[in-house]
């Protein structure tokens, strides 16, 4: 344990050291003066001021300005900013007066009588700008702006202009030549310069515009850089880049005697309409706090309390590994990197929500993000954990194998127990005659058929139980509730009373004689209770979708069952599995209140302390659902009803309220989060997703990568990696058919997702019989029209995202559009599957006839010509034909 300890605290002190090696520390030129002036406006969330304006927060307000600024610059003179000059007097303040300007020329009258009563009531009034960027934005002519502009120069003493881009100037000289000075909005960010481009490209405008109009007053009236927001192509907003760029620039303009304002003062979260750099132009945050230094590194000053959080979180997650039994040093490795990489997102979570401003609807959106995010990173974890546990853990302790089967043991009666409805005769023959073939001297089978009407289905059976002998019991019950807990409990009734095994097969199985050999030495043990062999079929050759599906069966019972089984959590799934009939009556027996009932009866068992076991070895082959219809509505059946399960046991799994050890507690909990929960919150975000789009797309509100979609794609990597790595390592499939599964895996996140939607507006659904042994045909219905419409509709978001941001080239953006491909993959196996259903190349004969038709192609393989015979086939009396040459047949596995 001590280098379990060692292996945390090295992988902690590397994390710190990260932390300090990334530690982002830029060098710019100092600024020990006073700003020539700041745009300061009062107005507060939704853009207005009315008479309810309270004084002391512009007091406030101009207090803190009045230590960085000499003069600030407005944008109104109404709604409350009538009230800035006086106050800003207070504080030796000079104002540059704004007179708003748009299309209502009622209110533009107001604004300019306004302005000019400031300008003539108001000694520290230096100056009036009418209008802000209004030939820019098409709110006025430039005629229309300069009779305007004309009529305030008559009515004040002081200097007035206009503000606007520097090419707004450049392109109307007229507009230059009836205003008292130059007003130049210069803001790189806008046009796409970075940030190392920027104060450059603001000096040469400058420089352009002093030659265009030679003496004329120039002044820089906008000049400023965003502390966060969105990129826009080259322009990177942050703090960082605020600070070099402002430093650098007021040091040069400074040194050319350029007079300038920066814009602005302070920031103003309701600017959300300026996209998502609108709130972050501020010196100052909304609290009034310097967001950097203007002398010495331009660092972060909440760096190191963000690396602390990471790390204290790094190392909580870390603690459970000092649980585990007996880890080893590469296991603990892994387990403390990933938590400590789950750190830093917590840090870097917090460093977005306390330096970002929210209204509502974004405040709401990122927690119902951060919400639906949480469980996945839980998921990804835990499935790092079976990647640690697997690939650099201790080889499986309790796993029961056919060398652990005890020789000489004692061999309790056994009555095995084969429920049936409707199903086919010929089948459910074979599985009986398996049955007659155990090598073992004490068992009864019961076979229990239900519901099923028809003699065509039970009259062939009960002769062929009078065929086996008395071995054999037959029942064929009519009416019976409960669906197949029901048909069981009949069976119960018909149990010999000396049996003390309850064995449970499905009618299609075709067991191996040495099953009950091999696995009922186990309940030696008083303690045991059950014991559990994985499913197994014997059709996958069927056809490529078979083949698939059989190998993605595989992934739960050589995976999954296998790691529970060492916390003696393994989920019961009917078939092939051994009770001990003490155990079943302790826990209740069979109950017909959900639809899985095998695994309610096991979580049963565990919860009454019994323990289990499980072997990877397979002793007895089934058949796979019929079709892809099939398929999916026995995976919606053990989703519906493992959210019954959910909703019946969630008590038992509070303290005292069961048998049920934490590790138990915690195998199961993420055992449904990590099935029921991801595949449910896959499709929750996919159509929350959607639904945003339209807002990234043409609202201009991106989501932030570092902290929603970034991990959405950490977690699907993790999710890829852990299903190709568990695979490789622990399932003994061929290349093909683990990417098949892969594909037939995801088919059915739509399915489970719909099965928990309605396991929460519902209590009980039917129990719908899984189709096998060839009698159900394929619907006419398209098996994945859902799965398609939503598939296509992420791919089509993804397409509108990608063509609404090539101008601007957001990262966010074409990140969000990444995770949108990602998500519609799940949607996309499913239509993937059910078209290879119908189509020929789900044929192996297909593919038998491809090779060989290549093999024909290539020369490999001689042609054989219709209509003529070959040499070695002609008789021809006296003449002996020579020996021919042996075709190679091509012949490849499906891989």
């Amino acid at each position: 344990m001590r280098a379990i300890v060692a292996v945390i605290l090295l992988v902690s002190a590397t994390h710190a050291a990260i932390w300090g090696l990334l530690q982002d520390k830029q060098q710019a030129p100092d600024f020990n003066g006073t700003l020539p002036s700041v745009s300061y406006t009062p107005f507060e969330p939704g853009h207005v001021v009315d008479k309810t304006v309270d004084p002391d927060k512009i007091r406030a307000d101009l207090k803190k300005l009045s230590t960085i600024t000499r003069a600030i610059r407005g944008y109104s003179a109404m709604e409350g900013n009538e009230l800035v000059p006086p106050i800003a007097a207070e504080f030796g303040l000079k104002v540059t007066v704004g007179a708003w300007i748009d299309k209502d020329e009622e209110r533009n009258q107001r604004e300019i009588d306004a302005a000019i009563n400031l300008a003539r009531h108001n000694s520290n009034v230096t100056g009036i700008v009418v209008g802000n960027e209004t030939i820019l934005t098409g709110l006025q002519r430039p005629d229309e702006l300069i009779d305007k502009i004309k009529k305030v120069k008559k009515s004040v003493n002081v200097p007035v202009t206009t503000g606007d881009v520097w090419n707004t100037w450049r392109d109307n000289p007229e507009l230059a030549s009836n205003v008292d000075f130059i007003a130049a909005h210069i803001l790189p960010y806008w046009e796409n310069y970075s940030d190392k481009q920027a104060v450059d490209q603001a000096m040469y405008l400058y420089g352009l515009l002093r030659e265009k109009f030679p003496g004329k007053r120039i002044v820089i009236a906008e000049f400023g850089w965003p502390s966060a927001g969105y990129n826009k192509l080259n322009a990177n907003p942050g703090r960082f880049e605020q600070a070099t760029v402002l430093r650098n620039f007021v040091t040069r303009a400074e040194a050319i005697g350029a007079e300038y304002n920066i814009v602005e003062g302070i920031d103003r979260p309701w600017k959300t309409f300026e996209g998502g750099v609108g709130p972050y132009w501020g010196i100052l945050n909304n609290a009034g706090k310097a967001k950097f230094s203007w002398a010495g590194p331009v660092v972060d000053p909440n760096y190191w309390k963000l690396a602390t959080i990471a790390l204290l979180v790094g190392i909580l997650l870390s603690l459970p590994i000092l649980r585990l039994f007996e880890p080893t040093v590469m296991q603990a490795l892994l387990l403390s990197a990933t938590a400590n990489a789950v750190g830093a997102w917590a840090a870097t979570v917090f460093a977005y929500w306390d330096g970002h401003y929210f209204v509502f609807g974004s405040a709401f959106a990122l927690t119902l993000g951060l919400i639906l995010l949480v469980p996945l990173v839980l998921i990804a974890m835990a499935r790092v954990e079976e990647i640690a546990a697997v690939a650099f853990g201790r080889a499986p302790r309790r796993l029961l194998t056919k060398a652990t089967a005890a020789a000489n043991a004692p061999c309790p009666k056994v009555s095995i127990h084969i429920p049936a409805y409707f199903e086919p005769p010929d089948m459910l023959k074979q599985t009986l005659d398996a049955l007659a073939r155990l090598d073992y001297p004490n068992y009864e089978c019961v076979v229990i058929i239900n519901n099923t009407p028809d003699p065509a289905f039970w009259q062939p059976i009960q002769d062929h139980c009078r065929m086996l002998g008395e071995r054999f019991k037959f029942i064929n019950a009519e009416k019976v509730k409960g669906f197949k807990a029901g048909a069981l409990k009949i069976a119960m009734d018909r149990t010999a009373a000396d049996a003390e095994i309850i064995g449970i097969i499905d009618a299609d199985y075709v067991v191996d004689p040495d099953w009950l050999k091999d696995l009922v030495p186990a309940f030696a043990d008083p303690r045991v209770g059950l014991v559990q062999a994985p499913q197994d079929h014997r059709d996958e050759n069927r056809s490529l979708m078979h083949y698939i599906m059989n190998g993605e069966y595989a992934g739960f019972f050589d995976i999954g069952m296998v790691q529970r089984n060492e916390e003696n959590a393994i989920i019961v799934h009917g078939t092939m599995c051994l009770i001990r009939r003490a155990a079943m009556e302790m826990a209740g027996g069979w109950a017909g209140d959900t639809i899985c009932e095998d695994t309610d009866l096991g979580l049963a068992i565990i919860e009454q302390g019994w323990l289990t076991h499980y072997t990877n070895h397979r002793y007895g082959k089934g058949l796979l659902p019929d079709t892809y219809e099939a398929f999916k509505k026995q995976r919606h059946r053990w989703a519906y009803g493992g959210f019954q399960i959910v909703k019946k046991h969630w008590r038992r799994f509070l303290p005292g309220a069961s048998r049920l050890t934490p590790d138990q507690k915690r195998e199961f909990s993420l055992g449904w989060l990590n099935w029921l929960g991801a595949e449910s919150l896959g499709v929750v975000v996919a159509l929350l997703n959607l639904v945003w789009v339209p807002i990234v797309a043409f609202a201009g509100i991106a989501i932030p990568d570092k902290i929603l979609t970034l991990p959405i794609i950490a977690a699907f990597l993790v999710s890829l990696g852990h299903f190709l790595i568990m695979y490789r390592l622990r399932v003994p499939v061929k290349t093909g058919q683990m990417l098949g599964a892969m594909i037939a895996a995801m088919s059915v996140q739509w399915t489970v997702s719909r099965a928990v939607a309605q396991g929460l507006i519902t209590e009980h659904l039917p129990f719908a019989r899984t189709s096998k042994g060839g009698l159900s045909r394929m619907s006419i219905e398209f098996q994945a029209f859902w799965e398609a419409v939503i598939g296509v509709l992420l791919l089509v978001g993804a397409g509108v995202l990608v063509a609404t941001n090539a101008t601007v080239q957001v990262r966010e953006v074409y990140i969000f559009a990444g995770v949108l491909v990602l998500e519609s993959l799940p949607f996309l196996a499913a239509v993937a599957i059910a078209i290879l259903e119908s189509s020929r190349i789900n044929a192996f004969e297909f593919w038998k006839n491809s090779a060989v038709r290549t093999a024909e192609l290539i020369g490999l393989r001689p042609v054989s010509l219709p209509g003529m015979t070959a040499p070695s086939q002609l008789s021809i009396p006296g003449v002996t034909a020579p020996p021919q040459p042996v075709a190679s047949e091509v012949h490849r596995e499906p891989s």
